[in-house]
């Protein structure tokens, strides 16, 4: 059976990196909602985020999104997140909101507009130079809408040629996270579609280059928890982008849709040394939330994966090897099941109460007013978010 205080030891060393734009105003391409007390500032976004990790004390990381997160002096805005027992996390680009890009970005046919994304992604590594960031996040709105309209292979050439350019600008403790998704906004093809088309771009790149898993971006059906053991397996995991979705599209609370999926999913993590510092994966949300309460969303979704967590750790690894050498089909499966059927929420409570948290870290922060406070306080000024 697992050691519990094992178990606690291992849930307590996990970090969780939020998402800037989870705080600001965001949701589906239709419409975003409004809400008071939604940051203005970058700087307000890090405050938020504070918070999250005040309450739950494991997301001491923040991404940021540029040209959402654009600031003047970004030395000065990693220092405003230490001062906050922050750090910035993964630098994500955009290019998908220029109209330059109606044809593509760094597959786009026009040499030019190719420039104008790789030069977008070159000042986003001179970011990651300024504030300290390891990680350059990367996903690619690129594809086709109808047959003939471009040369796929070349589309490939090109994508290759963009991101070589960009990984020789690394510096050094500096890695390059590719994400893909099978579908959208493209409608016949889709340039990053599946993590073998990444994972190959990577493999041509180098160790520096590695793959996320977005556990939204995948078809109904898809054995996410294979891609991810075969990419541990393989050293090239970079990260995941935790959310959730029912039919398509993507981008709520994890664990919100399929939470035996989030369990399977961190179960080939555990037992694939993924949770390990010299694995170095990424445990990222990439989350909008549209019609919910911001921060209470993501502590939330914080909480759904240490549950998550929690159960892979409790799985009898002993157990399960005895099963699986046996041949014993459902003693193997009863293995998993007992570990995903067991209520960690006690667990999860004692061991925040243990680090001196409240065991609740929702109703704590709804406890505390501070929504309260910056509906008050945070007037005037254009309030954050990706403009959709």
């Amino acid at each position: 059976m697992p050691d519990i205080a094992a178990v606690k030891a291992a849930l307590a060393a996990q970090r969780i990196e939020t998402p800037s734009w989870g705080y600001g105003n965001s949701g589906t391409r239709f419409k975003v909602f409004a809400q008071p007390g939604v940051p203005r500032t970058p700087y307000e976004k890090l405050d938020d985020a504070a918070q999250v990790h005040a309450f739950t004390g494991v997301a001491p990381k923040v991404s940021l999104h540029i040209p959402w997160d654009r600031v003047d002096d970004y030395a000065a805005l990693a220092s405003y997140a230490k001062e906050r027992g922050l750090e910035l996390g993964a630098i994500n680009s955009n290019t998908f909101q220029d109209d330059a890009y109606r044809l593509g970005s760094v597959c786009h046919p026009d040499a030019a507009v190719r420039r104008r994304a790789v030069d977008h992604l070159l000042d986003c590594v001179d970011i990651m130079d300024a504030t300290g960031s390891a990680d350059l996040k990367l996903w690619f709105a690129d594809g086709t809408n109808y047959p003939g309209q471009d040369d796929v292979t070349a589309r490939q050439e090109r994508l290759a040629e963009c991101l070589a350019e960009v990984y020789e600008r690394l510096g050094e403790g500096q890695r390059m996270l590719l994400e893909y998704k099978f579908f959208e906004p493209a409608f016949y093809t889709t340039d990053v579609p599946d993590w073998g088309t990444a994972y190959a771009h990577c493999l041509r790149l180098g160790p520096r280059a590695q793959v996320v898993v977005d556990t939204g971006h995948h078809a109904p059906g898809t054995n996410i928890e294979f891609i991810v053991a075969l990419l541990l397996r393989e050293g090239r995991l970079g990260g995941f982008d935790f959310n959730s979705r029912f039919y398509a599209d993507d981008d709520l609370m994890a664990g919100a849709a399929d939470p035996f999926q989030l369990f399977r999913i961190m179960h080939e993590v555990v037992r694939n040394g993924g949770l390990a510092p010299a694995a170095d994966v990424a445990f990222m949300l990439d989350q909008c939330h549209n019609i919910e309460a911001k921060v209470p969303a993501v502590i939330r979704s914080v909480a759904n994966v240490q549950e998550a967590t929690a159960k892979a750790l409790l799985v009898d690894a002993d157990a399960l090897a005895a099963a699986q050498r046996d041949g014993d089909v459902l003693a193997a499966n009863a293995v998993l099941m007992d570990a995903y059927d067991t209520d960690v929420r006690p667990l999860l409570r004692a061991l925040r109460e243990e680090r001196g948290l409240d065991p609740d870290p929702v109703a704590a922060y709804l406890r505390s007013g501070r929504q309260e406070r910056i509906a008050a306080e945070r007037v005037g000024g254009d309030q954050a978010g990706w403009g959709a």
